[in-house]
């Protein structure tokens, strides 16, 4: 089981307009404040979030858009390379496979990224995501393939 602390979300990708005033970078009111999601410790991850699957983010079909789950995945993906060990200064999404493997109809949703690789120039995350209300049915996995700049690239 998880355990986690509400938290504001920083961007997958702080853009360069990015204040550091505010945490990520974010500014008030930013589209990422309307969903219900928030970080939380999973042991072996090297970061994790959950999201609420409620009425305003779901499908005909009743499971959470695959849009958003994509979204979801690219955040915790992007987050994952900022806040780790290597301490990324920037990251920017080059590559993003998605497989939906099942709808996530009772939620919340559960986004795990492991970094599998971590370069100088370049990185890969996996993120496999699970219906945490539907027993952790497995509803997706995704492999991600990031330009990034480490603090040893800073000055090139």
């Amino acid at each position: 089981m998880t355990e986690g602390t509400e938290a504001t979300p920083p961007p997958a990708s702080p853009g360069p307009a990015a204040s550091p005033a505010s945490p990520g970078g974010l500014s008030a009111g930013h589209a990422f404040e309307s969903f219900d999601w928030h970080d939380v410790t999973v042991e072996g991850a090297d970061w994790a979030m959950v999201m609420a699957v409620t009425p305003r983010v779901v499908n005909s079909s009743g499971a959470l858009q695959g849009g958003l789950l994509a979204t979801l995945i690219d955040m915790v993906a992007g987050v994952s390379l900022l806040r780790g060990d290597r301490g990324y200064l920037r990251s920017a999404t080059s590559e993003m496979q998605v497989s939906f493997l099942a709808g996530a109809r009772v939620g919340p949703v559960r986004a795990e990224a492991r970094i599998l690789r971590g370069g100088y120039r370049s990185a890969v995350v996996r993120v496999d995501v699970y219906d945490e209300g539907a027993d952790d049915l497995y509803v997706a996995t995704a492999t991600l393939s990031f330009a990034v700049k480490s603090a040893e690239t800073a000055s090139t």
